[in-house]
C-alpha cells in the first residue's frame, strides 16, 4: 500500500492541471474551475489512492475528462470559447523592444496555432511539449496506446510546422 498524501503528492500537481484544462477549456475561470473539481474528486477518492499505479496519471486523466465534459457542455449550450488569457512569455533575452515585440508575436501565434488544434492534440501536445510527460505518462493519463501518443503528437507537430510557416511566408 503507498502512503499518498494530498498535500504533499497532489497538491504539486495544481499548476501542471490546470495548465492541461486551460488548454483544453480555452477560458481561464473554467479552467480554475475544472482544477477545484479535480481536486475534490481525488480527494473523494482518497480511499483507492494506495491501488492506483500513478496517482499524477490519475489526476491528470480526472482533470482532462472534467475539462472535456465542460467544454462539450458549452458546445451543447451554444456558447462561444472565450480565447484564454495566457500569461505573457518571458521574452527578456531579445537585446530591443523590436526583437521582443516580434518575439512576444510569434509565441502568440504558436499558442493560437496549438489552441485551433483538436481537443486530444492540445491535450498530447501540452502534456509532452510544454510539461515534458513521457509518452508512456501520457498514455496512462489519456487512457490511449503509446503508439497513439507518438502518432497524434507527429500530427500536431506537424499542423503547427504548416501552418506557422504558411503564415509567416505567405500571412495565411
Amino acid at each position: 500500500m503507498k502512503n499518498i498524501s494530498f498535500r504533499n503528492d497532489i497538491l504539486p500537481l495544481k499548476n501542471e492541471l490546470f495548465r492541461l484544462a486551460l488548454r483544453i477549456t480555452l477560458n481561464r475561470e473554467e479552467a480554475e474551475d475544472v482544477v477545484q473539481e479535480t481536486m475534490i474528486k481525488v480527494w473523494n477518492r482518497r480511499d483507492d489512492w494506495g491501488r492506483l499505479d500513478s496517482i499524477e496519471a490519475f489526476c491528470l486523466t480526472v482533470c482532462r475528462n472534467l475539462a472535456v465534459d465542460k467544454t462539450r457542455q458549452h458546445e451543447r449550450q451554444n456558447l462561444t470559447l472565450d480565447a484564454a488569457d495566457h500569461e505573457t512569455a518571458d521574452v527578456s533575452y531579445a537585446s530591443n523592444p523590436e526583437e521582443q515585440t516580434v518575439q512576444r508575436d510569434r509565441i502568440e501565434l504558436v499558442r493560437r496555432l496549438i489552441n485551433s488544434l483538436p481537443e486530444k492534440q492540445r491535450s498530447i501536445m501540452q502534456l509532452r511539449d510544454i510539461e515534458g510527460k513521457s509518452y508512456k505518462e501520457i498514455a496512462a493519463a489519456l487512457s490511449i496506446s503509446e503508439e497513439q501518443v507518438k502518432v497524434n503528437i507527429f500530427r500536431a507537430r506537424q499542423v503547427i510546422k504548416q501552418r506557422y510557416i504558411g503564415i509567416q511566408e505567405y500571412g495565411l
